[in-house]
C-alpha cells in the first residue's frame, strides 16, 4: 500500500496534533511524545539508516537470538534459527520484535510462520511454511512494528522514520489512528513486552540507559 506523503514543514504540526489526539491516554502520549522527540536525530525524515546497527546485533545476541552475518535475501529474515543481520537497524530491531512474540513453535519455521518478509530471498519456501491467517498475521506484524519502533527508541536512535514509515501516521487526524496506537501500545504492556512507562524490557545482561 501506498503512504501518503509527508511534507517535511508539515512534520512538527502533525505530531503536535497526534500528540493531542492522545491527550486521554497519558501513558500513550508520554511514549509517543518520546518518539517525537527523536525527529531531532532526523531532520525531514532523513538519517543514518544504520546507525546503531551494532547495538541491535548486541540486543539480538543477549536475547539469545543467534545471528548471521548475511543479508536476508541470501535465504530468509529469519530461518528457523538465526536472523539476518546485514539490513538497516529498524529491519533488524523488527525481526527481534518478532522473535519476541512469537510462540516457541513458531520460531522454528522460516520467518516465523508468517509468510515471506519483504526482505526474505526464498520466498516460496518462507509462503510454504505460513501457519496462521491473515488476521493472526496482521495483528502479530502491528505487534513486532510497534515494539520494533520502541527498541529503536530504547536504543537512542532516529525512531520517528520507521514510526512513520510502518504507517502508524497515515491520517493522524482520525480518531481511529490514535486508537489504534493506544491499543497496541497497551496490548505489549499487558503482555509484559513493555514496561510501565512503554520501554522495551531489556534481557538483565544488557545495561541501556534510560
Amino acid at each position: 500500500m501506498m503512504l501518503s506523503p509527508i511534507p517535511p514543514h508539515q512534520l512538527r504540526p502533525m505530531l503536535h496534533q497526534f500528540s493531542q489526539m492522545l491527550s486521554a491516554w497519558p501513558a500513550a502520549q508520554s511514549v509517543f511524545d518520546k518518539l517525537a522527540t527523536t525527529l531531532d536525530l532526523a531532520p525531514a525524515l532523513e538519517a543514518d539508516l544504520w546507525a546503531g546497527h551494532d547495538k541491535a546485533v548486541t540486543l539480538a545476541q543477549s536475547l539469545g537470538i543467534p545471528t548471521c552475518d548475511e543479508e536476508p535475501a541470501q535465504a530468509f529474515s529469519w530461518d528457523g534459527y538465526a536472523v539476518r543481520t546485514r539490513t538497516e537497524t529498524a529491519v533488524l530491531l523488527h525481526e527481534i520484535a518478532h522473535w519476541q512474540l512469537a510462540p516457541p513453535a513458531r520460531r522454528g519455521l522460516p520467518d516465523f510462520g508468517l509468510g515471506a518478509g519483504p526482505e526474505t530471498g526464498r520466498t516460496s519456501e518462507a509462503d510454504a511454511a505460513r501457519c496462521v491467517d491473515d488476521a493472526a498475521k496482521e495483528q502479530e506484524e502491528d505487534f513486532a512494528s510497534l515494539l520494533g519502533i520502541l527498541w529503536e527508541l530504547r536504543l537512542g536512535g532516529p525512531a520517528i522514520i520507521a514510526f512513520c514509515e510502518q504507517n502508524w501516521l497515515e491520517l493522524p487526524d482520525r480518531p481511529g489512528t490514535a486508537d489504534h496506537f493506544v491499543s497496541t501500545l497497551t496490548a505489549l504492556m499487558e503482555k509484559r513486552f513493555l514496561d510501565d512507562q512503554g520501554w522495551p524490557i531489556p534481557p538483565p545482561d544488557l545495561t541501556l540507559a534510560a
